[in-house]
């Protein structure tokens, strides 16, 4: 089968190209060699987290993978079958569980059985989704389509010592998955939240989901619930300390947007909580079903499809072209078109392939 080649360094030119790559070549079987990964970083080619991603798929698909190392600027990945089952992963330090779930989910979801798969890393760090977000947004919103995943959190894990663990189960799909014709949300129904804490007093928690409600209620004229999650002294079992807090907006259209914020050392609870608040006033005013996030994470669904899907998205983000641009290169024969500017709200249009195995 001709491999399919993959310049890493277009478009947003990080980690995200190498997890969409691996990701549609564990689903179809196809072999792929990605070049000039993360090129244009200041530490290019490949790092530990993105080493879990290639191992999962390895593990998951019984591929054959050459430049498997860090620093490596190629990889070749040759995946020979769709195994699903149980599995258990390690990224070995604070790396993302969140951006290893993106990777493997497609290919799990059309394995030939259901798969559990265990992760311990990074369930709150920056620069990806946190586990709640992934549990409470992408999850929910994925049933749209016809995605069932389940997510349990069984310990939090935050920079520099990681230590969190997930477990996840992927149900396998028995049919094409839906096209969805989802715009506008039409209004905002509820807003819920976590507000979490560890090795960290349990004021932290509270006064991070005090001051987001306070913009909320301000803002949106809505109380949200926020549950606390927190531990007595002597009974927390993380490695921590961290802080962090998800919110999320139930519109009338069906969909959830969601928006979050981190703390760190130095950092007041007060203004986790206000960022994360203001950060999902700000996804909700522009009118539209789906928030950033979601925007590129949707694209691979989207394509596999069966029909036409028309989804609304806050903001036309770089990680979404280039989901999109990755998306083309292994289904040729799927129409995508987007309406708004870079960083603007906007439409995806696309025409899936109706993929089966």
């Amino acid at each position: 089968m001709r491999v399919v080649e993959i310049d890493g360094s277009m478009g947003e030119g990080g980690g995200q190209i190498l997890r969409y790559s691996l990701a549609l070549s564990a689903l179809t079987l196809r072999p792929v060699r990605i070049y000039n990964i993360r090129a244009k970083r200041d530490n290019p080619g490949l790092r530990p987290q993105h080493l879990t991603a290639v191992n999962a798929l390895k593990e998951a698909t019984n591929a054959i993978v050459r430049g498997a190392e860090v620093g490596s600027m190629e990889l070749y990945f040759e995946p020979r079958e769709r195994r699903g089952g149980f599995m258990r992963l390690d990224i070995g330090t604070a790396g993302s569980i969140s951006l290893v779930m993106q990777a493997m989910i497609p290919v799990l979801l059309f394995s030939e059985r259901e798969a559990r798969v265990q992760i311990t890393g990074g369930t709150d760090v920056e620069w990806s989704p946190p586990i709640d977000y992934m549990k409470h947004v992408f999850a929910y919103n994925m049933r749209l389509l016809g995605v069932e995943v389940r997510i349990d959190v069984l310990k939090r894990g935050h920079y520099p010592r990681g230590g969190g663990l997930v477990e996840f189960t992927v149900k396998k799909t028995a049919s094409v998955l839906k096209p969805v014709k989802l715009v506008e949300h039409g209004g905002v129904v509820a807003v819920r939240g976590v507000s979490h804490a560890v090795r960290l007093p349990k004021h932290v928690a509270e006064r991070q989901a005090s001051s987001a409600a306070s913009v909320v209620m301000s803002r949106l004229g809505i109380k949200p619930a926020i549950d606390l999650e927190f531990y007595e002294p002597g009974k927390d079992h993380h490695l921590g300390p961290g802080s962090g807090i998800v919110l999320y907006a139930e519109t009338r259209s069906g969909t959830r947007l969601g928006a979050d914020s981190l703390g760190a050392r130095g950092k007041p609870a007060e203004r986790v909580g206000t960022e994360a608040a203001e950060a999902l006033v700000e996804e909700v005013s522009t009118g539209m079903c789906f928030d950033r996030h979601m925007g590129d994470m949707l694209v691979p669904y989207l394509v596999l499809a069966g029909g036409q899907s028309e989804v609304g998205v806050s903001s036309i983000t770089l990680h979404t072209l280039t989901a999109i641009e990755v998306a083309k290169i292994f289904f040729p024969e799927t129409e995508i078109r987007v309406e708004g500017g870079l960083n603007k709200p906007g439409i995806i249009r696309v025409k899936g392939v109706s993929y089966q195995p």
